[in-house]
C-alpha cells in the first residue's frame, strides 16, 4: 500500500529538484526525505529518482507515479473539503500569501468584506512575491496564493493547482522629467532601447514581464539598477538614473515628483493576477468564501 504522505514528498522533490530543498519546504531533515523516498521505492518496486551532483530528477517510473500522485492528492483535498463542510466549516483560519501591491489592492479589501460575511474565518496574511507564493501553497505552508503570471509559472491546467483569475493591469512607462520623450503622449518600448533601465530583480515575476516586453520590442534592457520596491524604482527614475516599466496600481500613492508616467504605445505589457489553491481544495468551506471575497475585491480592477 502506497502512503499518501510519501506521494507528497515525491512531488516536493520533483518540484524542488533537490532533497535538501524539498526537506526545507516540508520542515523535514534531508535524511528523513531520503528515507521516505527509499520506502516509496520499496513499496512500488521501482527506482523513482536519479541522484547526481546537480540534484535529483524523476525516473520514467517516477514520472508515472507523479501523475497519479497529483490526482490522489487532489482527491484527498476534496475529501478534506467535504469533511470540513460536513462539520459546518463556519470557523477557522486561512493563510494567504500575496505580493505587496496585491495585499493592498485585493487582500485587505477582502478581509474587510469577510469580517462582515464570514466573521468566523480568520485570515493570516504573509507578504510573498508571486512566484514564491505558489510554491508555498504546494508545500502546504499557506492555503491560498495571490500570484502573478510569469515565465515558468505553473500552467492554468496544472494538475496540482486550481486558479481563480482576479485582474489584469498594464505597465506604464516611468521617465525622468528631463527625458527626451517626457512630452510624448505615449511611449513605445522600442524607443527606450538605448536607455539605462531600473527594474525588479530576476526571479520577481515583474522582472519577467519587463524583459519580455523589451525582447518583443527587439532588445535586451540594460538593467543598471534593481529593486523589488516600486517606490525605490520611481525614486531612482526621478534622479534620472534610468527608465522603468511599472504596474499601474503600484504607482498609486507614490511620490511622482521628478518623473512623468506615460502609457505604453501599442500592446502594453500586462501583469495578470490570480488566486490559487491546491487542486481539490477550492470547495473547502473555509477557502471558498476567501476566494469569493478576493474575486469580489478584484472586480473593480477589471
Amino acid at each position: 500500500m502506497i502512503e499518501a504522505r510519501r506521494l507528497h514528498i515525491l512531488r516536493a522533490v520533483a518540484d524542488h529538484r533537490t532533497v535538501t530543498a524539498a526537506a526545507a519546504a516540508l520542515y523535514l531533515t534531508p535524511s528523513a526525505v531520503s528515507q521516505q523516498l527509499a520506502a516509496l521505492e520499496q513499496e512500488t518496486g521501482h527506482r523513482l529518482v536519479d541522484r547526481s551532483a546537480r540534484g535529483v530528477r524523476l525516473t520514467a517510473a517516477g514520472d508515472i507515479l507523479l501523475t497519479h500522485a497529483n490526482a490522489v492528492l487532489a482527491q484527498l483535498e476534496r475529501a478534506e473539503s467535504e469533511l470540513a463542510a460536513y462539520g459546518s466549516g463556519e470557523a477557522g483560519t486561512v493563510t494567504v500569501a500575496a505580493f505587496a501591491t496585491g495585499i493592498g489592492l485585493v487582500v485587505a479589501p477582502a478581509l474587510t468584506a469577510l469580517a462582515r460575511s464570514a466573521p468566523g474565518i480568520r485570515v493570516h496574511v504573509q507578504d510573498a512575491e508571486g512566484d514564491a507564493s505558489l510554491r508555498m501553497v504546494l508545500d502546504r505552508q499557506v492555503d491560498v496564493a495571490v500570484a502573478v503570471e510569469y515565465r515558468g509559472a505553473p500552467r492554468a491546467d496544472d494538475p496540482r493547482l486550481t486558479r481563480v483569475p482576479l485582474y489584469a493591469e498594464p505597465f506604464d512607462a516611468v521617465l525622468p522629467t528631463g527625458h527626451r520623450l517626457a512630452e510624448a503622449p505615449r511611449v513605445a518600448v522600442a524607443a527606450l532601447a538605448d536607455d539605462p533601465w531600473i527594474g525588479p530583480y530576476p526571479g520577481n515575476p515583474c522582472h519577467d514581464v519587463v524583459v519580455l516586453a523589451c525582447e518583443n520590442a527587439g532588445f535586451q534592457p540594460r538593467l543598471e539598477h534593481t529593486s523589488d520596491d516600486f517606490r525605490a524604482v520611481v525614486a531612482l527614475a526621478s534622479a534620472a538614473a534610468g527608465v522603468a516599466l511599472v504596474p499601474r496600481s503600484a504607482l498609486r500613492d507614490v511620490d511622482l515628483t521628478g518623473v512623468v508616467v506615460r502609457p505604453v504605445d501599442g500592446v502594453a505589457p500586462t501583469r495578470r493576477v490570480f488566486a490559487a489553491v491546491r487542486r481539490g481544495a477550492e470547495d473547502h468551506p473555509l477557502f471558498r468564501p476567501v476566494l469569493a471575497a478576493l474575486r469580489e475585491a478584484a472586480a473593480p480592477q477589471g
